[in-house]
């Protein structure tokens, strides 16, 4: 965990990796889980038997299951003392180049792209690639934003 004591010491870190997240499993409870919290119960996702015939031979985890990891992998990854809030703000260029089978462990690696002052305080630019154990290719990569409110 790399923690920054203002944002004069994040803006020094520009252009940096900060680091890796602990790795997270992805167990079929979450994917339900998921699938009852955003009504996406597509068969890839929560049917195992008919999965098992599918593309990937199991089920695999929603795309934005993956990417709602993003906000608690990155707090593994890095804080900032001395702000009142985070909050996020959006991505940028997001995508999901290979599926997360069930049973897999994933982990966010985070660079810090840009600090830029905004009017409720600073935009925080990161490009956040979540990983699977054992994958050729991240799961997701996006540019996300945050406003960090001093």
């Amino acid at each position: 965990m790399r923690t920054f004591h203002g944002i004069a010491e994040l803006e020094d870190a520009v252009g940096s990796h900060l680091g890796y997240s602990e790795w997270h499993p992805i167990p079929q409870q979450q994917i339900d889980t998921f699938a009852e919290a955003t009504g996406d119960h597509q068969w890839i996702h929560v049917d195992p038997e008919r999965a098992a015939g599918g593309p990937f031979g199991t089920t695999i985890a929603h795309g934005f299951l993956t990417l709602s990891l993003v906000p608690m992998l990155s707090e593994q990854v890095y804080s900032v003392e001395g702000v009142r809030a985070a909050l996020n703000y959006g991505a940028n260029k997001l995508r999901f180049p290979s599926p997360v089978p069930v049973g897999s462990r994933v982990r966010a690696g985070v660079e810090l792209l840009a600090v830029t002052p905004v009017s409720m305080g600073y935009q925080v630019a990161t490009r956040v690639t979540i990983e699977r154990e054992g994958g050729d290719k991240p799961a997701c990569v996006g540019a996300m934003l945050a406003v960090v409110v001093p």
